[in-house]
This record gives C-alpha cells, sequence and structure tokens, in this order.
C-alpha cells in the first residue's frame, strides 16, 4: 500500500558563496553548490533555500537532471506563489516593452527569461502569435496556468509552445499550437520592415530578435554602399541596409534554405521602392573559405555569426574564429569602409571580444574611428552575469 502522506517541502542549505550570490540576486544555483538537502528533489518542484541560521533565504524551481540544480524565483522574505504572483510579474514584463510594441514593430521579445522573473522560459511576439519556448519542466507542470495568464496579458491570437532538446526527449508534452491553429510561418513588422518567422520549425523562435537595434544602426550607415552580410540568416541586415540606400547588399550563408528566407523578406518587402531598387546577391559558401578566397572590396561588412563557444572551454576557439573572421573582413573593406563585428556568444565576454576587434584595428595600421559599442536591446534586458551574450562595434576606416 503506497503512503498516503504528502511528501516533506524540498529544503536546500547551500555553501557560502552560493547563499552570499543568490542574495545579491544570481538567479542559478549549481549543483555543486547545495551543501545538504532534506530528500531528492523531483524535476519542477519548488525548492526552499534556507541559510546557515536556517533562515528562509529563497525559492526556485528544483531540477535533478541539469547542472543549473535550482533556478530562483523569488528571494527575501517568504512569499506565496501563486497566479497573481505569475501575473503580476508578466504584467511587468509587458510594462517594460510599452515603447517597443507600435505601428511599425509588432515583433519583439515579450519575457526574457530570469531577466523578467520567469526562469526558464522566453515569449517572442510575432503580429497575433505568440511563440513560448521553455528550458525546464517546472514551466510544464504549471502549464495550464501560466498559458492562462500569457493569453490574460499579452492576447494573442494564436499560441506556439515550443522546448527545448532535453524536455523534448523526456516530457510528454508536444510542441505545437495551443488552441486554434495559426499559421507555421508568420509575417511581422519590424521597424516597417517585414519579415518571415518560422514560429512553429525556425530556429530559437522562428527569428532573431535581438539584434533588431544594430540592424536600425546599419541603415543609417549603408547609403551609397556595396554592402556584404556575412552569416546573413534570413537578411536582416541587409534589409536595412537596402533601405538605408545601399548601392548593392551581398548575403552569405552556408545555408540555402537561409538563404531562400532572405530571398522571400526581400518579395514581402518589394512595395518599398527604396528595398526594391537595391540589387541583392545570394553566395551560398562556408563563409570562413569564401572570405579567405574572395577578392572582392566592400564599403561595409557586418559579420555576425551564430554562436562560436557552446561551453566556457570553446572560448579560445570562438576568439581565433572571430579574429579570422573579421581580420580578413578588415582587409575587404575599401577607404572609408565599415565594419559592423558581432558576437552572440555568452561564453566570450564583451571586454575580450571588443578588445580583440580594437587589435584588430591597430594590427591593419590604416587610421580609423570607432562609431559605437551596443550590447542588448531593452527587450532582450540581462541582468546578471551569464545573460550578457550580445555585443557590437563599428569601426570606420580610412
Amino acid at each position: 500500500m503506497s503512503d498516503p502522506r504528502p511528501q516533506a517541502r524540498l529544503r536546500l542549505q547551500l555553501y557560502p558563496r552560493a547563499e552570499s550570490a543568490v542574495r545579491k540576486g544570481h538567479p542559478w544555483v549549481f549543483g555543486d553548490s547545495i551543501r545538504s538537502q532534506n530528500r531528492e528533489g523531483e524535476a519542477g518542484e519548488m525548492a526552499v533555500m534556507y541559510d546557515r541560521k536556517d533562515r528562509f533565504m529563497a525559492l526556485g524551481f528544483y531540477d535533478p537532471d541539469s547542472p543549473i540544480r535550482v533556478r530562483i524565483v523569488h528571494c527575501g522574505k517568504p512569499a506565496t506563489i501563486d497566479r497573481a504572483w505569475w501575473l503580476s510579474r508578466a504584467l511587468a514584463a509587458k510594462g517594460r516593452r510599452d515603447e517597443v510594441f507600435n505601428e511599425a514593430t509588432n515583433g519583439a521579445r515579450c519575457i526574457n527569461g530570469e531577466s523578467d522573473g520567469f526562469p526558464g522560459l522566453v515569449a517572442d511576439r510575432y503580429a497575433d502569435t505568440l511563440v513560448v519556448k521553455v528550458y525546464t519542466a517546472a514551466w510544464l507542470q504549471r502549464w495550464d496556468e501560466i498559458e492562462s495568464i500569457l493569453r490574460e496579458v499579452f492576447a494573442p491570437k494564436f499560441l506556439v509552445l515550443r522546448m527545448n532538446r532535453h524536455l523534448l526527449e523526456t516530457s510528454e508534452f508536444e510542441e505545437g499550437f495551443r488552441g486554434p491553429e495559426g499559421a507555421e510561418v508568420v509575417v511581422f513588422l519590424e521597424n516597417g520592415i517585414r519579415f518571415e518567422s518560422a514560429v512553429r520549425h525556425g530556429q530559437k523562435t522562428g527569428f532573431f530578435l535581438d539584434q533588431r537595434d544594430n540592424r536600425a544602426r546599419v541603415e543609417k550607415l549603408a547609403k551609397g554602399r556595396e554592402v556584404l552580410n556575412v552569416f546573413s540568416f534570413s537578411g536582416g541586415f541587409s534589409l536595412y541596409a537596402a533601405r538605408g540606400g545601399a548601392k548593392s547588399v551581398a548575403d552569405l550563408d552556408i545555408s540555402a534554405h537561409a538563404l531562400e528566407s532572405a530571398v522571400q523578406n526581400f518579395k514581402l518587402n518589394a512595395e518599398d521602392a527604396r528595398i526594391a531598387a537595391v540589387p541583392h546577391e545570394t553566395l551560398q559558401a562556408d563563409a570562413f573559405k569564401w572570405m579567405d578566397e574572395s577578392e572582392r572590396k566592400f564599403d561595409l561588412i557586418i559579420v555576425d555569426p551564430p554562436s562560436l563557444a557552446k561551453r566556457a572551454r570553446d572560448q579560445a576557439g570562438a576568439l581565433s574564429a572571430y579574429r579570422h573572421l573579421n581580420a580578413r573582413a578588415i582587409s575587404m573593406l575599401r577607404p572609408g569602409g565599415i565594419l559592423v563585428a558581432a558576437s552572440c556568444s555568452a561564453h566570450v565576454p564583451a571586454a575580450e571580444f571588443l578588445g580583440m576587434i580594437r587589435e584588430l584595428a591597430e594590427q591593419s595600421g590604416r587610421r580609423r574611428e570607432e562609431l559605437w559599442t551596443t550590447g542588448h536591446a531593452s527587450d532582450h534586458q540581462a541582468s546578471f552575469p551569464e545573460a550578457e551574450y550580445l555585443k557590437a562595434i563599428c569601426v570606420k576606416f580610412d
């Protein structure tokens, strides 16, 4: 006969360094930071953390299968984590983005995980479709409640649930539309430019929304320039450059599917005479090999590769790859040319990346002017170091 008594609440005590980090607001507790616990925890349950004097410290989602053993939900005084709690956090996240969404932009991030108080969950809006991606089983256990809150706050016509690979392999939940079935490819607006987002099967949630502000900066630089967009994906930077008056734009990517998406995005904007007037070239090739072998010159080159450092131990290799790509890009710039170099690798710190680009600029022997450096867009705010992955720098060379 099974024991009808409920399990005792999962109680954890942390080592001093982890305890201090949690009190300072860090949202993760790693497995080797837990000094003791009263029992084995189950994936997704709420764990309570106490300090060395057995005083309440924090609450968080427990995951025995992840190096991030606990994702902090609340730290401070005891609190009741219920629907009203999550509703207030969702409303706060929406309020922080009031200036992002407007008549010209209906695609942007609505909830950015831990930085918005929803550890292990992101939500991106594409027109009338909200795509929610979860990285911990805790959200699946609370899905009905969380879905009702997301619908109440963001009022999407369609809602898509997506999961990371681990959950896809271990959960009985299925990805896809929750409720009415919408289009698997959605057209949305970003600063007045139309883009496709493959909300059901595309990378991330269907599009790379985090470079919106940098794309707008490229538009202001592009007038009269021949532009090369390296690792172009679906042509985002190229469309902005075309609208900004570029002489020509070339998308370089190894993926035929990505280049087809770029062509489709240009077609979606054919009614904009500024974009339609600009020749658009697609180059399907390995970017490293093509840049090493090409003798072409450009006036503006954007180098925005995918993450080159998935783990901390990949940092040295990633910096070497960034160095190679950007050194070659600088050599391909005509006098007066501009380099926009970006990194989305969290394991490559901004100081390391920006310092490397500045070093390359100096080694080129050319006079140069640093025009700007940037981090995260406002809808992708980062509240702790590990969340700070995006950085970019713009340098003009004589």
